[in-house]
């Protein structure tokens, strides 16, 4: 018997990452497409899980967390961002920023309402919206003249809400263009968002790789939007473990309490003795996070300073562990066909940013993750030089 099935997602199909990390290690290219780190967490983060793996920290965690991970996590909150929050009612720890960004959306968005993104888009948002009923407005970032400086068109945003508006997603430090927002940024959305009953989704997982001496302006640290505000966040990005999939959800009381609802069937629980390891490495270690700026900007500035001498012309990234190259100098093919040609052909793998985008697009960027051994960012800036 043949058997068919409508599908709920018709128009979605292998996400970019798997393609083209797919088509790297098929053609041995260099993978600097999918945004993993080439080195391993610090050893002492590694001993305290190994610990706990040990000491019977083996069973399910609780369904919010583990107690010590979501107290040491509002100590954090409270000295990075002066946001004071309840860890028993306010933290959710969940299986990464993915699964906490489709919680959120399932607990918030319900059918027909409209839910506003900015392109160019991280691609898991617009598929948890179309499964909650819901419709996504998109809303492209403006570019400056340098072809690198991307931002919210603030009227344009003002304009797209609606009556239908419901929530309104936000990604910064913002992957894939490394935007990041000012003071004033958040004022201006407090402004636009104060006479609506729309919500606020902040993606947040390179909160802390933000680059030459920027603070990172969180929706944690301003009272007016923290009253309506969901945040996630990821481990995996801070600590080189992307694998480990933990992340986490900080939002008020009211709005936690909707979040868990789907969270627990979701998912339920994460990782125990991982969680006990990290809550464990945040206390002892603070100076770990505080340091990653540093750590991830010397990354970016060998990797830029590698392709001088090649043709693309860049802009050394504000945030992120992704660097912005504009091949307008070398080439007009559109640029997923060419991401996919220069790594079956130059061993070289990026992701085009077109993929972010809901309108054609016809720039010539690609992005490349610097978050690799200097060995590996030589080798392929030496390929990306000869293009």
């Amino acid at each position: 018997m043949n058997r068919s099935i409508t599908s709920k997602l018709p128009d979605v199909g292998t996400t970019i990452f798997t393609i083209m990390s797919q088509l790297a290690a098929d053609t041995d290219a260099i993978n600097l497409s999918q945004g993993f780190p080439s080195f391993d967490p610090p050893d002492e983060l590694l001993s305290r899980i190994w610990h706990h793996l040990n000491n019977g920290a083996n069973q399910y965690a609780p369904m919010t967390g583990v107690p010590g991970l979501r107290v040491a996590l509002a100590e954090k909150t409270t000295r990075l961002q002066g946001r004071i929050v309840d860890a028993d009612h306010e933290i959710t720890i969940c299986c990464g920023a993915t699964e906490g960004l489709f919680s959120a959306i399932q607990a918030i968005v319900r059918a027909g309402d409209e839910v506003i993104v900015f392109d160019p888009a991280y691609d898991s948002y617009e598929p948890a919206i179309s499964l909650a009923g819901g419709v996504t407005r998109h809303i492209p970032l403006t570019v400056d003249k340098s072809g690198f400086d991307f931002a919210i068109d603030w009227q344009q945003l003002a304009d797209t809400i609606s009556g239908k508006t419901r929530l309104i997603v936000l990604n910064f430090p913002h992957n894939p263009t490394g935007a990041i927002l000012q003071d004033a940024d958040l004022d201006k959305l407090a402004e636009i968002v104060r006479s609506t009953d729309c919500y606020l989704l902040s993606d947040e997982v390179y909160e802390h790789i933000v680059f030459d001496g920027e603070p990172h302006c969180s929706l944690l640290a301003h009272d007016e939007l923290w009253e309506r505000t969901l945040v996630i966040s990821s481990f995996g990005k801070t600590f080189h473990a992307t694998g480990w999939k933990v992340g986490y959800c900080i939002a008020p009381n009211y709005l936690s309490a909707e979040f868990r609802k789907v969270h627990q069937f979701t998912t339920f629980s994460i990782s125990t003795p991982v969680q006990h390891g990290i809550a464990d490495f945040l206390v002892s270690n603070p100076e770990f996070y505080e340091e990653l700026p540093v750590f991830y900007q010397r990354k970016r500035d060998f990797f830029c300073g590698l392709l001088k001498d090649s043709r693309f012309n860049l802009q050394p990234a504000h945030s992120t562990f992704f660097q912005i190259l504009n091949y307008a100098e070398i080439s007009s093919e559109i640029d997923k066909d060419l991401a996919i040609r220069w790594t079956r052909d130059n061993g070289i793998a990026s992701i085009p940013l077109s993929v972010f985008c809901e309108q054609p697009f016809t720039g010539t960027r690609l992005r490349f993750c610097f978050a690799k051994d200097d060995a590996t960012l030589e080798a392929a800036a030496e390929k990306l030089c000869d293009l």
